[in-house]
């Protein structure tokens, strides 16, 4: 049984503000060892439950955040940038039982603790067949074209029931409560690594492949909070302007729809000026 950990830093334990999630800050460093503190213990929790390998990919920002040296000898992990399917990579070839999403966090424009899908700010809102997208539902979408169940999510409180809507099976763990976009209810780093550790376990009976899920269309549409930036992304091919400050577009598959919104976001984050956005 393989398990495939995608983690992300926003919804770790301990983390509330942008200081604690941009590398090189002092801040960063100290919630570095927390963000690395529930990742092992999802892959402890995993490994208890009879998992034979536990495959973490780096997921947040420049995708060198988690200390290596700091898991369990017996888990491996995929960490830089430019990796096909991103914050899912490694679920594509056909090996995976499970996937777990690990320091999640809600979706741009929804309340939550560091809310955004994919860039920090700029984004204002995703949607997917006309709901709200988080990286969560995005990213389900697409290992559900592999035939791979969501089993574990951890976040903040309102995470998990973002989760519930794309997941519902999948066991939860929320590590803070959500007060406002840059404050939160944090548990202490023993209590979550006990919960998530636990939540692992007990998510390993759900592992198993599915049949991929086939026959759908996936539109996607996003909101910028520019103008400028709505023009830059119909740079991208098939991407064009269905509103005021947004674009859409539509592909075949979820693959496809993930690579062209990897695209979309790198296109306009070049276009995002320092000062005016």
């Amino acid at each position: 049984m393989k398990i495939l950990i995608s983690a992300d830093m926003e919804g770790a334990t301990g983390v509330t503000w942008p200081a604690d999630v941009l590398p090189g800050t002092p801040q960063w460093e100290r919630c570095r060892s927390m963000f690395t503190s529930d990742v092992n213990a999802a892959a402890l929790g995993f490994l208890d439950g009879g998992a034979d390998e536990v495959l973490v990919n780096e997921a947040h920002w420049s995708m060198r955040n988690l200390l290596l040296e700091h898991l369990d000898e017996r888990v491996q992990m995929l960490t830089g940038k430019h990796k096909s399917l991103s914050m899912v990579e490694g679920i594509q070839h056909g090996d995976v039982d499970a996937v777990a999403f690990v320091g999640y966090h809600t979706g741009a424009g929804a309340e939550g603790v560091l809310a955004h899908t994919y860039l920090a700010n700029s984004i204002t809102g995703v949607w997917l067949n006309g709901v709200r997208a988080s990286e969560g539902l995005l990213n389900a979408h697409v290992a559900a074209e592999y035939g791979v169940p969501v089993v574990l999510v951890t976040g903040d409180d309102l995470t998990c029931v973002d989760a519930q809507g794309y997941a519902p099976d999948a066991r939860k763990v929320a590590v803070k409560d959500y007060v406002s976009r840059y404050a939160a209810v944090c548990r202490t780093p023993a209590r979550t690594a006990a919960d998530i550790r636990a939540a692992a376990r007990a998510a390993t009976v759900l592992a198993g492949r599915r049949d991929p899920a086939t026959g759908g269309t996936f539109t996607v549409e996003l909101e910028f909070d520019a103008e400028h930036l709505a023009a830059a992304a119909t740079v991208v091919p098939g991407v064009a302007v269905s509103g005021e400050r947004r674009v859409a577009y539509t592909s075949a598959t979820m693959y496809a729809g993930i690579r062209t919104f990897k695209a979309v976001t790198t296109i306009v984050s070049a276009a995002v000026e320092e000062q005016y956005g």
